[in-house]
This record gives C-alpha cells, structure tokens and sequence, in this order.
C-alpha cells in the first residue's frame, strides 16, 4: 500500500483488488469525540458514502466502482481512475471541460444530489470521460440552498486556483448546469450563489 493523500477526515491509499489497481480510503479516528460516537460516525459516513457512489451510477454519472466496505475498519476499497484530475490539466482543456462538469453537476441536482465538496481535483478525465470522486461529504437534498452552495464552491474554486480562466470556465459550467436543469431552476439556484456571496463571511467573486 502507498499512501497518496492525508485529509481532515480520511486518507487514500493505492492498493490492489484482486489483481486491479484500487484505492483505499480509510476514515480517521477523531480522538476529540467520544470513541463510541465517533465510530456511530464514521460507520454511518461510510456506508453513506458508498451507497452515493453506487447510486449516482444510475443517474449517468461516471464514479469508481465500490469493490468492498469494511465497517469495522471504516474503510472503503474502490476502483482507481487511472487518468488525471481536472485540476491539472492545461488551461484551454479545463475551459472546454467546464461545460461537461457543469453538465454532471446539473444531473446531481436534478436527481437530489449535493456533492458537497466540488473542486477541480474532484474531477478525474480518463478516455475522454470526466468521473466524479469524493462523496464523502455528499447528501441527497432536493433544497436550492444545499445546491447552490455546491455552486459557490466551484465557482470559488475556479476563481482562486484558475483565476485567469475563471470568467471562461464559469460561463461553461454554467451553460453546461442550465442545459440539464432547466433555464427556471437554473435562474434560482444562481440567484441564490449571489445571495450567498452577499452575506457578510463571503467574499465576492466578480
């Protein structure tokens, strides 16, 4: 095994199952909790999290495979995306990429998905297909709030880590979010990305 990623709530690991390539992700203990409720949690956020990959399949949405859950251990061995995060690809590619993320993000909403944590390294291209990973901090929630607060992080995302194609990136996502949503919902849930960013603890993103 070698480790790939330490995060606040899990570390990855590249692993192999039965002879693939595979990703083992295991959550932390939090020793600030009571041990009892912090396994409650974990377990529940495990299982949580591979029932979401699984699920979202059935929307068309390209995920990893789930190929086994431990509940005792916390963990979750998936299929590893062998190809590379959005995040860094070439400018013009993440650009012409925007559309076909927002267009993923529109189909989770639509079928009462938040992701809860969309960035660009949540974005995988392999053979011309953009798989979304991470669903550790996903909910099914149907409320214009939780989707729109998916938005604003995206949106944030590409201003600071891709500021000099934001304006680019963001036009597509957002055309390829309202040719899935609908020009309706798509009108409230940007409106309510501006009504978030109009609270005092957001900065505004132009």
């Amino acid at each position: 095994m070698k480790l790939i990623k330490k995060g606040a709530e899990a570390d990855l690991y590249q692993t192999k199952w039965q002879n693939s390539n595979a990703i083992l992700k295991i959550r932390k203990i939090k020793t600030y909790r009571n041990s009892l409720l912090d396994l409650k949690i974990r377990k529940h956020r495990t299982i949580k999290e591979s029932q979401m990959l699984s699920l979202v399949k059935s929307f068309g949405i390209p995920t990893p495979l789930v190929y086994f859950v431990n509940l005792d251990k916390t963990s979750i061995i998936m299929q590893e995306i062998p190809g590379k995060p959005v995040h860094d690809l070439s400018e013009s590619k993440i650009i012409k990429l925007s559309s076909d993320i927002g267009k993923l993000v529109g189909t989770l909403h639509k079928n009462g998905v938040m992701h809860g944590d969309l960035t660009t390294s949540n974005f995988i291209l392999f053979h011309n297909t953009v798989f979304v990973i991470d669903f550790g901090l996903s909910q099914i929630s149907i409320k214009p709030e939780d989707h729109a607060v998916d938005l604003r992080l995206i949106k944030e995302i590409l201003n600071s880590a891709h500021a000099k194609i934001m304006a680019s990136s963001w036009k597509n996502f957002l055309n390829g979010y309202k040719s899935i949503v609908g020009h309706a919902y798509y009108t409230k849930i940007t409106k309510l990305v501006s009504d978030i960013e109009s609270r005092g603890r957001y900065a505004q993103v132009v």
